[in-house]
């Protein structure tokens, strides 16, 4: 026993500051996309012939990138030959519309907390079933990594349960395969009202590279409706967490 307790000495604290501090993020992180208007050629369309999930599309001349459909993979930075498109140091990304997702020249709108009623019943102790709707286990495993010490989501009151019949919402992973359909319909059923779903991953967002398979739907969004919508392939665990304290009203900035 002294030895565990001495080995916990040395390491020292270990939870991350954020919100109260910025994350530190990987070197590698690749975050929020950004178009530069004045780089882009009106001729040119080479990152929309590149893009695997159609992310990208024009509408008189200006550029719009998808992010509910955007896997991060690059191929439309490497595509340009302009370097119009850059992805940023940018995790903030969760929206509470499907909408918001797509990044053009307007500002880029965050999710917005809950209504005060809402907020009152949840914002202190929030119990999610999280729902594998047909993932490849990326997405899964970036929300399991939200409960170690590491990231310690209980800090904040929220906490995943194994029943839904004693949740609060829905975190949804998974394009949702005709096979899960019915299975997350009941288990949204069996949740209590009121509740909130949120869908986490471009597959559970759009149904990411599996859109159009006639076995898959394009998002939990075509089965039951969504509260939160964090965008990635997967998204970094920041990201999810960022996007759950704002739909609490924890982070407004």
């Amino acid at each position: 026993m002294f030895n565990a307790l001495r080995a916990r000495f040395r390491q020292g604290h270990r939870t991350v500051g954020f919100p109260d501090k910025p994350p530190v993020l990987p070197e590698r992180y690749m975050g929020r996309p950004q178009w530069d208007a004045a780089l882009c050629r009106a001729d040119c369309d080479a990152c929309i012939q590149a893009c695997p999930t159609a992310a990208l599309t024009k509408a008189d001349g200006a550029l719009r990138i998808d992010l509910g459909r955007c896997l991060f993979c690059t191929d439309c930075t490497d595509a340009c030959p302009t370097g119009a498109i850059q992805f940023t140091r940018e995790y903030r990304m969760a929206t509470d519309t499907r909408e918001a997702l797509v990044v053009n020249d307007r500002p880029f709108q965050l999710a917005k907390a809950l209504d005060k009623q809402a907020k009152a019943l949840f914002g202190h102790s929030l119990k999610l079933r999280q729902v594998s709707a047909g993932g490849c286990n990326a997405c899964e495993a970036d929300v399991n990594v939200l409960t170690t010490v590491v990231f310690d989501l209980s800090r904040f009151g929220i906490q995943f349960v194994a029943s839904p019949r004693h949740a609060d919402g829905l975190l949804i992973t998974g394009p949702v395969t005709k096979n899960m359909e019915l299975a997350l319909e009941k288990t949204y059923e069996a949740t209590p009202n009121p509740k909130i779903v949120v869908a986490v991953g471009a597959c559970a967002v759009s149904g990411g590279l599996f859109a159009d398979h006639p076995e898959t739907h394009k998002g939990a969004g075509e089965i039951v409706p969504v509260d939160l919508y964090v965008p990635g392939c997967p998204p970094h665990p920041i990201a999810i967490l960022d996007g759950l304290l704002r739909l609490l009203g924890v982070i407004e900035r």
